[in-house]
């Protein structure tokens, strides 16, 4: 269940996955990246499913853990997600996608 705290996020590490919990939004990026490096080596999943609300900073530094390491999947899809993927050209990987 996404958690009603505004403008907070937490990043805690669950078997392979990087697990997110508040929103992803500009006041709290460099937070969630923090936290997110210090807990990244070997993961291979991104946990959105405990997020509220994404804005292009949050989906910015998810591209940027992405491609840094070895997450080969996503879960969840928190309120903006789908429309800042589709306006930035970006495939389920969140790599760019062709054309």
């Amino acid at each position: 269940m996404p958690s009603n705290k505004p403008d907070t996020v937490a990043v805690t590490r669950r078997d392979e996955a990087l697990v997110f919990d508040g929103v992803l939004t500009r006041p709290v990026v460099a937070s969630a990246w923090r936290q997110a490096q210090a807990l990244r080596a070997g993961a291979t999943r991104l946990d959105l499913t405990a997020v509220s609300r994404i804005d292009s900073a949050g989906l910015a530094m998810l591209v940027a853990l992405a491609r840094s390491g070895d997450i080969r999947q996503l879960e969840g899809a928190p309120a903006g997600y789908a429309e800042l993927r589709a306006a930035y050209r970006l495939d389920d990987a969140l790599g760019f996608a062709a054309g």
